[in-house]
């Protein structure tokens, strides 16, 4: 046992005075690492001047989906014998049930809608996309290249070169990828937060509010597209329907006049003027029931529109990523004066296998 432990013993007592010797050695390279603590200062401080912050613009907003039934249940079946469904699209939340709306703010239709919006910026009204190109300094890139120079983006996507599409596609990924972050605060809330980060502050903000804007237009347009389509047939015909009855009371008053003192032994004068009661009354009958219609799809149609309430707007000064002198200029002493112990070390452990 004595013989087993003596060699660990040594081996101990060696590691101690390696690293005593290093120790020593490190203190000795003092000047060099000194110099290295100064230069890495002066990267550090030099760093935080010429970096520009990245701002964060935050926008949170609470969803309730309108899409459950609720009290319209007790309407459906009565609905349902007029011919009308204001049940069924209320008992699914078709094609944004769960978190399809996060993926909408990624998508590229709603991202160009909002690049291709024109924004009030410090009173000047300026699309977001040549704004983004500006800041970019794209433009003075593409001075040599005869299709980008003086690209426009004024005209409707539909009419885009494959050059604008291509340069749209591109903005959209960056954004996807690195500049655009969508997500839900906790699973089990309804608050979503949606983050846009850029390099121009008011750039960030704008871009923000706009896409925040136009996804939630388009989602509460969407969901209640059925219904409106619904309302809209149905006023159509109780406008129809009522151009009809207006006229058939009229008409009975014609025929009325038209025999004001009829002999009664005389049946066959009355016939006109019955026949015009009748549509006067098939004609009211048929009002009250689309009206009925009408009024609960309207009801279906408040059912089903989502509340969207915005909770919070990015509001000037914006969070930004931008480092402080002070933190630059000791991250780089630090930084550096590492990197120097480092190198000497791996210095002297090279010259030691070579000895």
């Amino acid at each position: 046992m004595d013989k087993n432990i003596e060699p660990e013993e040594i081996s101990v007592k060696q590691l101690v005075q390696k690293m005593q010797d290093v120790i020593r050695y490190i203190k000795s390279k003092w000047k060099i690492i000194l110099v290295g603590i100064i230069i890495g200062a002066i990267l550090g401080f030099s760093y935080s001047i010429f970096k520009k912050p990245t701002y964060q613009a935050v926008s949170t907003f609470v969803l309730e989906d309108g899409s459950k039934g609720g009290g319209l249940g007790q309407y459906a079946g009565l609905a349902s014998l007029a011919g009308v469904d204001i049940g069924g699209s209320m008992g699914n939340s078709g094609i944004f049930q769960g978190d399809n709306i996060l993926e909408l703010y990624k998508s590229r239709t709603m991202l160009e809608k909002t690049l291709l919006s024109t924004v009030n910026i410090n009173g000047k009204q300026q699309m977001l996309i040549d704004r983004y190109i500006d800041f970019n300094k794209l433009r003075s890139k593409w001075q040599d290249n005869k299709d980008l120079k003086n690209i426009s983006f004024s005209d409707k996507p539909e009419k885009f070169s494959r050059t604008q599409d291509s340069i749209v596609t591109n903005i959209v990924e960056l954004f996807n990828k690195k500049l655009l972050s969508v997500s839900k605060i906790d699973k089990k809330l309804s608050i979503i937060r949606v983050e846009v980060s850029s390099k121009d502050e008011l750039f960030a903000r704008a871009f923000n509010i706009k896409l925040v804007e136009t996804v939630n237009d388009f989602y509460s347009q969407t969901k209640t597209k059925k219904s409106n389509q619904n309302i809209q047939v149905l006023q159509h015909q109780a406008d129809s329907v009522r151009q009809v009855l207006n006229n058939s009371i009229g008409g009975v008053a014609s025929a009325m006049d038209a025999s004001p003192n009829a002999n009664p032994a005389l049946l066959v004068l009355k016939v006109a003027s019955q026949r015009k009661q009748v549509d006067v009354q098939a004609s009211t009958a048929i009002y009250g029931e689309i009206v009925k219609n009408l009024e609960l799809t309207r009801l279906s149609l408040r059912q089903e529109t989502p509340l969207i309430q915005i909770i919070d707007q990015p509001v000037l000064p914006l969070d930004n990523d931008k480092l402080s002198k002070i933190k630059g200029t000791i991250l780089g002493g630090i930084l550096c004066a590492l990197a120097v112990v480092f190198g000497l070390l791996l210095t002297k452990v090279f010259r030691g296998m070579a000895g």
